[in-house]
């Protein structure tokens, strides 16, 4: 059976083309096509489709909201946003929306149909171009604190840190680094301090967390 297809692009050219290439594709067929987004949340409320192929930028209504109000209404539905943009902006907004994936328009048409056949199938499709600017975007949320958290400890902190997490206790760290218990467990008290962690198995994940030991 032929996946249904829903093309939403403002250029009537462009919905042309794509229904030609779509149609020409064996296990593909477009049942319908919508210039706006406000067409495309109406055609899709009455059309059986199993994707949605998403222009972002047009009037009367964008394509990120048009997807976030069909997935509202019909949340079944599977939506790859197609843009000449690839502005974070737009990427992590129509993500956001819900749509399965995104293409920018510069593609050849053999990616297009893998990419509609990866998000009927439930699958996520970014193009490479679009997985770096979603990495950006992801590494500028990390908190500040959780950047520094490790570089606020000393060598010799980090050294203790991995030994904890290596499953010594303070009598036998304090041994191998011919120190005494109490110097250990101050330390310790140290580390605990900086990072907000109070119990040995949160700081082992952390080392881990941080490459300083493994789960080996």
């Amino acid at each position: 059976m032929s996946l249904k297809i829903l093309v939403v692009d403002d250029h009537t050219i462009v919905r042309e083309g794509l229904r030609a290439l779509i149609d020409k594709e064996a296990d593909m067929k477009v049942v319908a096509e919508a210039g706006t987004g406000a067409e495309a949340i109406r055609i899709a409320r009455d059309c059986s489709h199993d994707v949605i192929v998403m222009d972002i930028s047009m009037p009367d209504m964008n394509g990120i909201d048009a997807t976030r109000q069909i997935l509202k209404e019909c949340p079944d539905s599977r939506i790859l946003a197609l843009s000449m943009e690839a502005d974070r902006r737009f990427v992590v907004e129509v993500l956001k929306a819900g749509a399965k994936g995104y293409l920018l328009k510069d593609v050849l048409f053999a990616e297009l149909a893998t990419a509609i056949r990866s998000v009927a199938a439930g699958e996520t499709y970014l193009v490479p171009r679009v997985t770096e600017v979603i990495v950006k975007e992801y590494l500028q949320r990390i908190p500040l604190q959780e950047t520094l958290d490790c570089k606020a400890l000393t060598p010799r902190e980090r050294e203790i840190l991995q030994m904890i997490a290596d499953g010594m206790n303070a009598k036998e760290i304090a041994h191998a680094s011919n120190v005494s218990i109490k110097t250990i467990e101050t330390q310790r008290s140290s580390i605990m301090q900086k990072l907000g962690l109070f119990s040995i198995a949160t700081l082992t994940k952390y080392a881990i967390r941080e490459g300083l030991t493994s789960l080996n």
